[in-house]
């Protein structure tokens, strides 16, 4: 089996290792996490549209993330993570001047919103080449065993971004309008770039066997398709907790997905360890059924309070899920692959935000905003059937 030469990492060092990878993270994810309250308020509210619209407009950065993932994989192992990292931050530039232009034409609903789509749509590429460089730089840079501490590490990076961008996004539209949220946008990146670009960069793999796309896919694909199912109900806190807080007369709008990333940060801190100590499968078998029991408590609450106590809840069931199946992904991967398998693997996420919001915009405009909870606990909940499926399948190196 594969050996790193980064075995003599200890397993407490790993945190320090990472962490100028992890402000990099935390620094270039605020800029999804100011508009993940807001945007459904702007295109309902200041657009004029139906959940379902709100959904496509939450949608299509992760449909955009869907097909740039195994670029941004393959760009990783053969020209550098640090590259890859730099590459998403300046397509996140892009974003924002796109959302700049949507703002010019307020005037004509139909045109802003189809601009929106389109920086949301150049956020997914940017938001894709931005983790997944960040996981595959985590990766190299400590042994193979600590794997699901990078994962949930550098994931608690980003929850971490969009809770604090939560409220602050929050704050900035309410003050500013979305103008705000554009202008935010554009200009964070840019510092993130100055401090990167004096990082050393991680050497590419241009040397040594690049396995095919079907040969990790056949590899990845079990661990993605759980990931995938529990990840519909991130999405359904993601996109339209704050519309369910807004129609409930709940304040502030923003509370459920900070109680959800909070209490994702605080699980990764306390059990982080746990995909690594006692295997990915079986450590996401069990937290998705807490995950799926706080989505429950959502679309039963009749209280703010109840509403975000059941959003915790489903945060730190999810905490360890994702990198926990992600332990799986790349338990039989070897270095010079490991972008590729951490795309596809991601891409599953991906294609569960696609779907997954406008699917659950048209059950919140047909049967209420709490049924979306209900649903989307239901197919979280299937995860577990992916994870003992797993912890009953032989891996093969790859």
């Amino acid at each position: 089996m594969y050996k790193s030469p980064m075995a003599a990492v200890a397993a407490q060092s790993v945190v320090a290792t990472l962490m100028p990878i992890m402000i990099a993270v935390l620094a270039g994810f605020i800029i999804i996490g100011v508009a993940l309250p807001v945007l459904p308020l702007h295109v309902s509210n200041d657009l004029g549209f139906s959940p379902f619209v709100v959904g496509l407009v939450a949608g299509a950065q992760f449909a955009a993330s869907l097909f740039s993932r195994v670029w941004a994989g393959s760009f990783s192992d053969r020209r550098g993570a640090k590259r890859a990292v730099l590459a998403g931050l300046v397509a996140a530039v892009v974003a924002g001047l796109l959302y700049l232009l949507s703002l010019a034409f307020l005037t004509v609903p139909t045109l802003s919103v189809a601009i929106l789509l389109v920086g949301r749509a150049v956020l997914g590429g940017a938001e894709s080449f931005i983790i997944t460089g960040a996981v595959a730089w985590g990766l190299a840079l400590v042994d193979r065993q600590h794997a699901g501490k990078v994962i949930a590490w550098i994931g608690t990076a980003m929850f971490a971004a969009m809770a604090l961008g939560g409220p602050i996004g929050s704050i900035l539209y309410t003050s500013f309008g979305f103008s705000a949220i554009a202008l935010v946008t554009v200009l964070l990146p840019l510092v993130v770039l100055s401090y990167l670009m004096r990082m050393p960069a991680i050497a590419s793999h241009t040397h040594g066997e690049h396995a095919s796309f079907n040969t990790i896919m056949r590899a990845v694909w079990l661990p993605g398709l759980g990931a995938a199912l529990a990840s519909v109900g991130y999405c359904a806190i993601l996109a339209f907790s704050s519309l369910l807080f807004t129609d409930m007369h709940w304040q502030p709008v923003w509370m459920a997905f900070t109680a959800f990333g909070v209490a994702l940060i605080a699980a990764r801190a306390i059990v982080g360890h746990l995909p690594d100590r006692f295997g990915g499968a079986r450590v996401a078998a069990i937290f998705v059924i807490v995950q799926a029991a706080g989505l429950l408590l959502i679309w039963l609450a009749n209280t703010s309070l109840l509403a975000s106590a059941g959003a915790a809840l489903a945060g730190f069931g999810y905490s360890l899920v994702y990198p926990g199946l992600g332990v799986e992904a790349v338990s039989n991967i070897t270095p010079q692959n490991r972008g590729m398998a951490m795309g596809i693997y991601t891409a599953f996420l991906d294609v569960a935000m696609a779907v997954g919001s406008p699917a659950l915009g048209w059950v919140g405009g047909h049967a209420g905003l709490r049924a979306v909870f209900l649903v989307s606990a239901v197919v979280a909940a299937c995860t577990a059937g992916v994870a003992f499926r797993l912890l009953r399948k032989g891996r093969v190196a790859v």
